[in-house]
């Protein structure tokens, strides 16, 4: 048989998902904190939305890059919430963040340059500069200061082939937010090499500790900036797969037409259910983002409590990045906690290569599951 192309065959299956493969054929009472889902409903206002576009006949094919009403709510929400200045001309609304960041890394990184990355990072980064015949570059945060982003380690690190550099704030694995004048200097000095910088924001709403600005808002150089955002974590909508993209106008103009060979546009039932979520009533949005900045404090007080456990201070997203103190591959430590201790996390080692033996916990789920995880995590443990 003919031979798949090396970019399918490069790619990988994140050891997120092998946790979460596992979880579905353990026959116990399983605590599954594996996965990065709120446990909230969507809204009853978005769903009412959405269930009236569909049966009023908006169910047909949309703009490429999305329907107008929509793409100017998320440049209002843009400018209003976190200080980033885009005309609705300079959206592109797409199927979940994942394609935002996917045509963005397509059409900023060529093939045989490189996608500079701070880890730990998201999996899916990599998998993406796979598919753009494109070199991945991780460059270690440094575990002493939690991760947080370092500057020079990053600039140092570019080169003439750096295109583009991904910066995730907050964080996903650990939380973090990363400090402003860090943010400032990377774009800085990819403008230099003349590279964009990807702002994967799709968490920035859910920001516990100081403003929550997006990083084109503070620079000095903000066409050099890609804004991703998403309804998915904000909103508890990760099954409607909707996201956007905000960059400069010629960006913009060259992504819209690829589209017509991806997903041609996102879910017309989705945009509308969008709409409804960006400009309707915010308080069940606002009472998950209480619920989440409480569930971190109980994961904070938690690992404080067990003895060999800790992980840097969350201060958005709803990840924790433990260090169980064990000398061991996370997966193997994952594994047992699963199968022996019923409670599933997601192994370190699957975000890179930065902080082998972590474990990363999603505290999208209950106060009573998470302190019956963190009653197993400490069981599990004391006995590996």
């Amino acid at each position: 048989m003919p031979t798949p192309t090396a970019r399918i065959r490069g790619t990988e299956r994140s050891s997120i998902r092998v946790m979460f493969d596992l979880a579905e054929r353990l026959d116990r009472d399983l605590v599954r904190l594996e996965v990065g889902e709120p446990d909230f409903d969507t809204p009853d206002h978005v769903i009412d939305a959405a269930a009236e576009a569909a049966h009023g006949g908006a169910t047909h094919y949309t703009s490429n890059a999305g329907i107008p009403d929509l793409r100017r709510a998320i440049s209002d929400t843009l400018s209003d919430r976190f200080g980033v200045e885009h005309p609705p001309e300079e959206v592109v609304v797409t199927v979940g963040g994942m394609e935002a960041l996917l045509l963005t890394t397509l059409a900023t990184v060529s093939a045989d340059e490189e996608l500079l990355v701070p880890g730990p990072t998201w999996p899916n980064y990599e998998t993406q500069a796979t598919l753009a015949d494109a070199e991945f570059h991780e460059v270690p945060m440094p575990a002493e200061t939690g991760f947080d982003l370092d500057a020079d380690r990053v600039i140092d690190a570019m080169s003439d082939d750096t295109a583009a550099v991904v910066l995730t704030t907050p964080s996903n694995p650990t939380g973090r937010v990363f400090d402003r004048d860090a943010c400032r200097a990377v774009v800085e000095a990819a403008a230099d090499h003349d590279a964009y910088v990807i702002a994967d924001e799709v968490y920035l709403a859910l920001t516990y500790e100081g403003p929550n600005e997006g990083i084109a808002s503070y620079t000095g150089q903000p066409d050099h900036v890609v804004t991703i955002g998403s309804c998915s974590k904000t909103y508890a909508m990760t099954g409607w797969r909707l996201g956007w993209l905000a960059a400069d106008g010629h960006l913009v103009d060259e992504i819209v037409p690829a589209r017509e060979s991806t997903t041609a546009c996102a879910s017309s039932v989705a945009q509308h259910a969008a709409l409804a979520a960006l400009t309707g009533p915010q308080e069940p949005f606002n009472e998950m983002c209480r619920a989440f900045e409480d569930r971190r404090d109980l994961v904070v007080d938690r690992v404080a409590g067990i003895d060999g456990l800790s992980c840097p201070r969350p201060e958005g997203a709803f990840y924790a990045f433990l260090d169980p103190g064990i000398d061991d591959d996370a997966l193997s430590i994952a594994k047992y906690l699963a199968r022996e201790h019923g409670v599933v996390l997601a192994p370190g080692d699957g975000f890179g290569d930065t902080a082998p033996g972590r474990l990363r916990l999603s505290f999208a789920n209950s106060a009573e599951r998470l302190h019956e995880g963190f009653d197993r995590i400490e069981a599990g443990l004391a006995g590996y």
